[in-house]
């Protein structure tokens, strides 16, 4: 089977268009066309706000996710086909978020779903009891994953993170953990440490007291140097218990790295006695059926899951890895024996087994992450053909069927706290127009994820993803030279 990146790219030109974006101030939509672009919120989707201003009295901020969150207001979905979302005022959208990566089939696949509901009427969605998919999709992720002898499944990839820490300090009898400056690994307390970008250690850490953290490391993004510091440091205090890394980078890949980089990371923690743990919440299954652990030829020791283990399901969710750790997760009591204990009553739930499971089946069956890979390089290329055409100082590239699209460097902002009113004013007007982008594509009918990330899927065709590049030409047409400021 075919893997969805065609041409790894370099790492070091990407960060030199970033740092030429962040050295300039950001270039607004013209007043004029955004006033418009947000006449179409305001004008031409009032079910939408009716259902969402209702939602704010009972849900806070008004939606349940924090994907949904979008300016000027989330968009309410009526139904998902494929490439195309539809919301409740009619409107039809290319769906660029595909559930924030997990449908690599499209959007509500019917091959999937007509399996699916057939499980649904003869067991229902959850006995508590064991089903043979919970066997099926462990053996089929066993089969395709190199690293992964056996599975536990679990319900979100925030628990898998969590389950693969315990894992670690009880295998390793160490208690330091490591990750990588700006990257994403789910919200459990110990993870709320420099998200978004390196540097911000507890800056998003609200209501979580510092003990909590305190654990806890970062090392700099595609930066073997300062990994190897930070471990020979916590050697100094007790040790390391694991390494996590995004095989793509930190943020899906927003942050790139080398491509000889995880390499790199397996030395090292080899060198100090530290598991590493591949987190393949997005890259599982959408950069290939072997993931980005077979596309790079590292095993990791642990392997994280989310999202796509359910196929865009529900309690989508577990870890993997090497037999002797994850038996240590074993169900129930084994007398005698030190268990890290995980639970989770709608985990490997017959729905999202099944789901799982059939998704899998799909992907291989019609060489899904190859051919939406083919559409995220065709995306890609027409993107950089605009930013070419019209002088802008965008950055486009991809990892396959992930595309990022980087027009004001929201993520890319440097924490100076000698200069910290000055960062946090760029943070302000950086983020604000990142949100105006993103509601700028969604009234030319383009859902991404913040206006900067997409994932591309199998039902992306030529014409979807050129009538979507005639979309991104009318927003970037109106750009404002004249009007950048900070």
């Amino acid at each position: 089977m075919g893997y969805a990146i065609s041409d790894y790219p370099d790492a070091r030109p990407i960060y030199e268009k970033l740092a030429a974006l962040m050295a300039r101030p950001p270039l607004p939509i013209k007043k004029a066309a955004m006033d418009a672009y947000l006449r179409f919120f305001s004008e031409d989707c009032p079910k939408s706000k009716a259902v969402v201003d209702e939602a704010k009295k009972y849900i806070p901020g008004g939606v349940q996710h924090n994907l949904a969150f979008n300016y000027p207001f989330p968009l309410v979905i009526d139904r998902s086909e494929g490439a195309y979302l539809y919301d409740i005022d009619g409107h039809r959208y290319i769906d660029f978020l595909q559930a924030g990566g997990p449908t690599i089939l499209g959007g509500n696949d019917p091959a999937v779903r007509d399996q699916v509901l057939d499980v649904l009427k003869r067991v229902g969605p959850s006995t508590g009891l064991f089903h043979e998919f919970e066997l099926a999709l462990s053996k089929e992720i066993c089969r395709h994953m190199p690293a992964v002898e056996m599975f536990r499944m679990l319900g979100s990839g925030t628990e898998s993170v969590m389950a693969a820490i315990r894992v670690a300090r009880l295998a390793t009898g160490k208690r330091n953990v490591v990750k990588i400056g700006g990257a994403y690994h789910g919200w459990s307390d110990q993870m709320v440490y420099s998200l978004k970008a390196p540097k911000l250690r507890r800056f998003e850490a609200h209501g979580i007291p510092a003990s909590l953290t305190r654990l806890t490391r970062e090392a700099a993004p595609n930066d073997l140097g300062s990994l190897d510091r930070v471990l020979a440091f916590n050697r100094l205090r007790g040790g390391t218990a694991c390494v996590l890394i995004e095989p793509v980078g930190p943020e899906s890949g927003t942050r790139p790295v080398d491509r000889d980089y995880n390499e790199g990371v397996r030395r090292l923690c080899d060198k100090y006695g530290a598991l590493l743990v591949f987190d393949e919440v997005v890259t599982a299954f959408r950069i290939g059926l072997e993931g980005a652990q077979g596309y790079f030829g590292v095993r990791p020791d642990l392997t994280c899951f989310g999202k796509i283990v359910a196929g865009g399901y529900p309690s989508a969710g577990g870890l993997g890895g090497r037999r002797d750790l994850i038996l240590r997760m074993a169900a129930g009591l084994e007398s005698g024996k030190k268990r890290a204990y995980v639970g989770g009553t709608m985990a490997a739930n017959p729905l999202s087994a099944a789901a799982g499971y059939f998704t899998l089946r799909e992907i291989e069956r019609r060489d899904a992450c190859a051919v939406a890979g083919r559409a995220g390089d065709r995306l890609t290329k027409g993107l950089a053909a605009l930013i070419g055409k019209y002088r802008l100082p965008y950055v486009a590239y991809n990892q396959g069927s992930i595309c990022h699209l980087e027009t004001v460097g929201a993520m890319f902002i440097k924490l100076d706290y000698l200069k910290i009113v000055k960062v946090l004013k760029e943070i302000k007007v950086r983020k604000s127009m990142m949100e105006a982008y993103g509601a700028a594509y969604a009234a030319e009918g383009l859902v991404t994820l913040a206006g900067s990330r997409m994932y591309t899927s199998a039902a992306d065709t030529d014409e979807v993803i050129d009538d979507a590049i005639g979309r991104f030409d009318r927003v970037f047409r109106q750009a404002d030279a004249e009007g950048a400021v900070l």
